[in-house]
């Protein structure tokens, strides 16, 4: 499961919990045995660094509305070893692995939120 799809099926649990708002709008959504419903969208919500790419920052003593886990990636230079050179010695390349991880993110709704001052 993508991050996307992670935080939208959190988001309408939520949603059918009262912890957020729906907006009112609606996604039509096509089932396995072809039966198509309709999806009432959430209110979009971010963590705190998904806000501030925004412009926007939490306000002061707001607490997240839910958390749960999401996939991280983190980037390393790894060096490997690859084919002999000529005079017989291992020669390194270096390489950037990528670490998949589970981290718990805090998430935040617009109503926590105001634009960032200049």
């Amino acid at each position: 499961m993508t991050n996307e799809e992670i935080i939208f099926v959190n988001s309408i649990e939520l949603m059918k919990n009262g912890v957020i708002k729906g907006t009112g709008k609606f996604l039509t959504r096509k089932l396995s045995d072809g039966t198509e419903i309709q999806i009432e969208q959430p209110e979009e919500i971010h963590t705190f660094n998904g806000w501030k790419e925004r412009g926007f920052s939490v306000k002061k003593g707001e607490h997240a509305k839910a958390k749960f886990d999401i996939y991280k990636c983190r980037v390393s230079s790894e060096k490997i070893p690859i084919k002999s050179n000529e005079n017989g010695e291992p020669e390194e390349k270096s390489l950037d692995v990528r670490h998949m991880f589970r981290k718990t993110a805090f998430w935040f709704t617009a109503e926590q939120v105001e634009p960032i001052k200049a």
